[in-house]
């Protein structure tokens, strides 16, 4: 009898967690929520015990190779960079076939984009015009990309399509832009010992592009070394991220899986759309 409830208990589990992954709002709720716990834990008493976390060192060795860095780290560079391929990869499928196909569409992001950097670089000039702190300028051009289409998830279907695309559009570009002008400002130049990796995992990964190969395995095995180098030279890597989008072909598993989501996604709204057209219909 105890293991038929705990089965049964571990099935109701399953099933809520996989209704709350279908669920559109809920990875932007759990990203407002654990924000919002965070900055609660930082401005307490605990912080220390929150800080050495996140400055606890975790190590991942592959061959002679041993990449350690902290959980921050690994967070902002690691996890970070795939969620950076993934809006990537969604990015090249509008520019390819949906709503940024044309330069007209493209280009509205893109100013957008060079808006967003500029404009709050002034403000914060006008705010610390000297000192120590007007040397702080390039931080406020980046976006925060991830709390920007959490905050539009959160509205479920009501928000159109073609403004989460453009929002993700804009949210790269500012970015990217951000990324390349703080890494001239503050002075570190990118380890050029590293070049000649990149340049050779990159031509790689453009030619198995050109050969249309579509095996996962060579993509992701191309992408971690990209990554590696890219974090290696003292550029960000999301830069990684971004680069192996732009270069899986759109026919792979990854962007065939992609695809797949939205086009449930569309279903799952054009449905809620013809209930709710029956509903008026009936009154």
């Amino acid at each position: 009898m105890i293991s038929g409830a705990i089965t049964q208990i571990a099935a109701q589990v399953r099933r809520s967690l996989q209704q709350f992954r279908e669920w559109k709002s809920g990875g932007g709720i759990l990203l407002i929520a654990a924000a919002a716990i965070l900055m609660l834990l930082a401005n307490s008493r605990w912080h220390q015990l929150v800080d050495a976390f996140w400055e606890s060192h975790r190590a991942l060795a592959a061959a002679d190779i041993t990449l350690s860095l902290t959980l921050r780290e690994w967070i902002s560079d690691g996890l970070m960079a795939s969620f950076f391929l993934l809006v990537g990869l969604e990015i090249k499928r509008e520019v390819l076939e949906g709503e940024l196909s044309t330069v007209r569409s493209a280009a509205l992001p893109l100013a957008a984009a060079f808006g967003g950097m500029v404009v709050p670089a002034i403000i914060f000039l006008v705010v610390n015009p000297d000192g120590v702190a007007s040397r702080g300028w390039p931080v406020p051009m980046a976006a925060d990309i991830a709390f920007a289409l959490g905050v539009l998830s959160m509205r479920g279907s009501r928000i159109p399509p073609s403004l989460t695309v453009f929002l993700a559009a804009l949210a790269i570009a500012d970015d990217l832009g951000a990324v390349v002008v703080i890494g001239f400002i503050s002075g570190h130049a990118p380890d050029t010992s590293y070049l000649l990796p990149f340049a050779l995992t990159l031509g790689a990964l453009m030619l198995a592009n050109r050969r249309r190969v579509a095996s996962l395995a060579v993509y992701a095995l191309l992408g971690i070394v990209l990554w590696y180098v890219v974090l290696r030279s003292g550029l960000h890597p999301t830069l990684a991220g971004v680069l192996l989008a732009f270069t899986v072909p759109s026919h792979t598993a990854v962007t065939a899986a992609c695809r797949h989501t939205r086009r449930r996604r569309q279903h799952r709204r054009h449905r809620r759309w013809r209930v709710s057209s029956t509903c008026c219909t009936a009154r």
